[in-house]
């Protein structure tokens, strides 16, 4: 071998060991990290465990939806520290401080076999949850939240209103005989004919429940039940079933972790679909909670839903402009049926209505012009096409935040918002002609139903009343604060 030969068989050997020199040195410092994870581990177990912020997430999610003070299974209720402290229908000590091993709530959560008792029908906490919840109690179980999210709103201690509260949901019984309006925490149910009479002695119940901000109140096919959806904003979606006839909170289920919208149920009245802030739509079953359709199709919020008129497909509207259908059985996205051409609306929408008998579906949102469409498509789509339109309905000033028809399907009632200022107007579904507005609102309209009758339409929005309006003229009939405000207090001299 030649003086050439061995000085490259010797740069190539030099070059092998400082490689295999430096793969050594690597490897070295990337375990560096796994010999001080155990110091690390260690610093974050030492770390102060805070109710507020990591443990009450998890009751949140996980458990609240049984055992809060309209439900309270097992005699138990999580929504309060002081509660956590006492003994349910067990007997135990929910929470003993600084002792998890004696704490009930412990071995309720603590899987055995996979399993845990609680959440019941779920899956199990994970470990990393159980853990933080162990060490808070053995801390002592401390509560570190702020003064303003200790106050207490239950049953047996409602809403206090100094001011009216902003309406953003309301709907007539099927029968006419109860207005259910949205209020701070709850939902009010009124003796509609009282309402109307001046609201004197209309108040029949309050259904206080966990959701600061309602979103949308519907009542089932057959009056038995309603249906509401809000939350708490950022924090905590909820859908909520109660019995109409005595009050009792049948379901709450937290979904997502912001409000929820748009309730709609199923023609049985077996189902209900909302609409969430993580662009999903979504139905349950009323009766049990499981969901059965999950879709991910929009790409922004979805604020409204609706059955089609047989409740085989689902037809949801979102701050992306679109209507889409969804078909329940599948699960399966099928079609957008506004059109899909940019420009061809301008703004999200808000609200979407089935007609009572046929599949024809009322949408409205920012451009303030309420538009009726077929659900099937007979055609292939073609672009710029926005085949399924029936007909524009005269635009409304500003963005139409409410739509609805009337039991027969022979008209639709829509409220709008502009500029502080609100709208309702009534038009024939058939023809789109003007019956009736009412421009003389005290601000904007976020909710609107038309009486069993059709002879008159509820309106609600930021002036915190209930309007009731004539369907024919826009006449105002009625104008009433459905909530009961705390008696005004002396000023001190």
């Amino acid at each position: 071998m030649n003086a050439s030969k061995w000085a490259s068989l010797a740069l190539f050997v030099a070059l092998a060991m400082a490689s295999i020199t430096l793969i050594g040195t690597t490897l070295a410092d990337d375990a560096k990290p796994a010999a001080d994870a155990k110091p690390a581990v260690a610093a974050a177990e030492a770390t102060p465990v805070s109710y507020a912020k990591q443990i009450v997430p998890i009751f949140r999610e996980h458990c609240q939806g049984c055992h809060q003070p309209a439900i309270a299974k097992g005699e138990f209720v999580m929504t309060r520290h002081d509660a956590l402290l006492k003994a349910g229908e067990s007997g135990d000590a929910a929470v003993v401080p600084g002792e998890p091993d004696k704490s009930y709530l412990v071995a309720q959560i603590t899987p055995a076999d996979g399993k845990a008792e609680m959440p019941k029908d779920k899956p199990p906490l994970s470990q990393t949850q159980i853990d933080l919840i162990r060490r808070w109690i053995a801390a002592g179980a401390k509560d570190d939240s702020p003064m303003v999210a200790k106050s207490v709103i239950d049953a047996d201690h409602p809403p206090k209103y100094e001011v009216s509260a902003v309406i953003t949901a309301l709907d007539y019984s099927p029968d006419g005989k109860l207005l259910a309006v949205s209020g701070y925490h709850e939902v009010l149910l009124h003796d509609a004919a009282k309402l109307q009479a001046g609201g004197e002695g209309s108040l029949v119940r309050r259904l206080v429940g966990l959701s600061e901000r309602i979103e949308s109140i519907r009542f089932s096919p057959d009056g038995t039940k309603l249906a509401v959806t809000g939350g708490q904003p950022g924090r905590m979606g909820e859908v909520q079933i109660w019995n109409v006839a005595d009050g009792k909170l049948d379901l709450s289920l937290p979904v997502t972790f912001d409000t929820v919208y748009g309730a709609s149920w199923s023609p049985d009245g077996k189902l209900v679909s909302f609409g969430c802030a993580d662009n999903t739509i979504r139905a349950i079953e009323a009766a049990s909670g499981k969901q059965v359709l999950f879709s991910g199709a929009h790409s922004d919020w979805v604020l409204g839903t609706a059955f089609s008129s047989k409740g085989t497909h689902v037809i949801s509207v979102s701050r992306d402009m679109t209507m889409k259908l969804i078909e329940v059985a599948t699960q399966r996205f099928v079609d957008n049926l506004t059109s899909i051409t940019p420009g061809a609306l301008k703004g999200g929408l808000a609200v979407v209505d089935c007609h009572p008998t046929k599949d024809e579906l009322l949408c409205a949102g920012s451009d303030g012009e309420p538009k009726l469409y077929k659900m099937d498509r007979e055609k292939a789509r073609q672009i710029g096409d926005d085949y399924n339109l029936i007909r524009k309905y005269a635009a409304l000033p500003g963005r139409v935040y409410a739509a609805r028809f009337s039991h027969d399907g022979t008209r639709i009632v829509c409220g709008s918002s502009l500029d502080g200022g609100g709208e309702v107007r009534v038009y024939d579904a058939a023809n789109a002609q003007l019956i009736a507005k009412n421009a003389e609102l005290g601000g904007g309209v976020y909710a609107v139903a038309f009486a069993a009758d059709g002879k008159t339409v509820a309106a609600g929005g930021f002036d915190g009343t209930v309007r009731i309006l004539d369907a024919t003229t826009g006449k105002e009939l009625a104008n009433v604060v459905p909530v009961p405000l705390s008696p005004t207090q002396p000023v001190a001299k």
